[in-house]
């Protein structure tokens, strides 16, 4: 499975402020489930509060109420290059000569090494392992000679990577996007008030109106109910990541001004056109690739099914099986509708295969039911290269297809044919494509990577 990055979220001159962060927060769960918190700032302190686990672990209403104030910023966390504990869960807070300052980051920075060795070296003293801290010593260090925004200029101008990052110092408000805008963060208003999102499911939750995305390069500086853009870095064709509209973000949002359903729709329907089997129908697995199906069975003419129904009171929480009860844990997530698959010539339709052993374990479960065939179609094209930008994908070493071919890759699933998306058609399912980063696809990286990015997994 591919592991989400972080989500953030932030609001200004608000009552109740942490409570819509924790709505804000609950809307974008699915972009990181290891740990969320919650900084306030009340008009003389700032208070915060984090914890492991999903948003509704996390916060409840004792804990709400003890973080007052009408600023807010919230972030939900799935690391993987800092370890996973609470030291290192977000908002990050320091104290510095009097002044309060959180921030929340989504991203990773290629050089973060080479500026953490260089912090140290000059007396810095790190107690997390997450890229956040470098930010916070490079703008507490500028602040020595600068005021804050153009402190938080200079520390970008330090950085190579992706970050979108949000700061809360007093009340004033801070977002912004790396200069290739690689994650998303949009603004937004609730009633007089502004909000920073990764994304636009958040605002229509809290039924806030969208106004625009943040632009790659662009910080907003909200105080006193207006917003002040600044330029980071002269403006440059953006590279965005192209996994948010494949598999990240939730079809119900806007990301990168593009509907994220209608794309994974569009991309089914470019598969379909380049490659239809002849089936008796298309069907996803829940929840992966549902959107893709759709698009690929309407081009298709095909019928769409459902032969595997997913359980969704599933959580963490479910008791372990034991040792002797093996795949039990797969089970109760996911079980078939018999009737539908014995006899039956089946394409499933996902949106990417990374190692293969989750999909050679579906398709063994459909020959087991009796399928008579096994089609398989992924709505993007083969991954191959890890990211270093922020998405826990497998070292190369573990990508199935950066050493196997689509041939290699179906005999070793046993299907009877298998097909990928190309990247013309991928690029066919955007509104821009050369606004995207595919250097999981191609290992053309747009910000050249540490040495060992190939071999490490990579991520924040």
């Amino acid at each position: 499975m591919i592991r989400h990055y972080c989500g953030l979220f932030g609001i200004n001159s608000r009552q109740e402020a942490a409570r819509h962060a924790y709505f804000g927060l609950y809307a974008q769960q699915h972009r990181g489930q290891e740990s969320a918190g919650i900084a306030t700032w009340d008009g003389t302190t700032l208070h915060e509060h984090r914890g492991m686990g999903l948003v509704p672990d996390v916060f409840n209403e004792v804990v709400l109420q003890q973080l007052p104030g009408d600023y807010a910023i919230g972030h939900v966390r799935y690391g993987t290059s800092s370890t996973s504990s609470l030291r290192n869960a977000q908002p990050f807070i320091v104290h510095h000569q009097g002044m309060d300052i959180a921030l929340a980051h989504n991203g990773k920075l290629v050089n973060a090494e080479e500026l953490r060795r260089e912090l140290e070296e000059d007396g810095a003293i790190f107690r997390t392992a997450s890229d956040c801290e470098i930010f916070v010593h490079l703008i507490v260090r500028a602040m020595r000679r600068k005021d804050l925004e153009s402190a938080v200029v200079d520390a970008c101008s330090r950085v190579r990577g992706s970050y979108c990052l949000l700061l809360l110092i007093g009340n004033k408000l801070i977002g912004l996007r790396d200069p290739l805008g690689i994650h998303p963060l949009v603004l937004g208003q609730l009633e007089d008030c502004h909000v920073l999102v990764s994304e636009t499911c958040a605002l229509d939750l809290l039924e806030a109106e969208y106004l625009r995305l943040v632009e790659p390069g662009e910080m907003v500086v909200i105080q006193n109910g207006r917003v002040h853009s600044i330029r980071l870095a002269p403006t440059q064709t953006p590279k965005q990541c192209i996994f948010e509209l494949v598999y990240f973000g939730r079809p119900d949002s806007l990301i990168f001004d593009e509907q994220v359903y209608l794309c994974r729709k569009r991309m089914g329907w470019q598969l379909a056109f380049e490659s239809t089997p002849d089936v008796d129908f298309v069907m996803p697995f829940p929840d992966s690739g549902v959107y893709a199906a759709i698009g690929f069975a309407q081009c298709a003419e095909l019928p769409y099914e459902h032969a595997m129904i997913r359980n969704h009171y599933v959580g963490r929480t479910f008791i372990q099986p034991t040792q002797g009860m093996r795949n039990f844990s797969v089970r109760v997530k996911i079980n078939p509708v018999r009737a539908m698959i014995e006899g039956k010539r089946i394409c499933i339709v996902d949106d990417s295969i990374v190692r293969g052993t989750t999909m050679l374990t579906r398709v063994k479960k459909l020959r087991e039911l009796g399928a008579k065939e096994v089609h398989i179609r992924i709505s993007c094209p083969p991954v191959r290269f890890p990211c270093c930008y922020g998405i826990d994908f497998a070292s190369r070493g573990e990508l199935i297809a950066a050493s196997k071919s689509v041939e290699e890759i179906k005999c070793i699933l046993g299907v009877d044919s298998l097909n990928y998306l190309s990247l013309e058609g991928l690029a066919r399912s955007v509104a821009h494509s050369d606004y995207y980063c595919r250097a999981c696809l191609t290992g053309e990286y747009p910000v050249p990577p540490e040495e060992g990015c190939g071999r490490q997994v990579c991520g924040k």
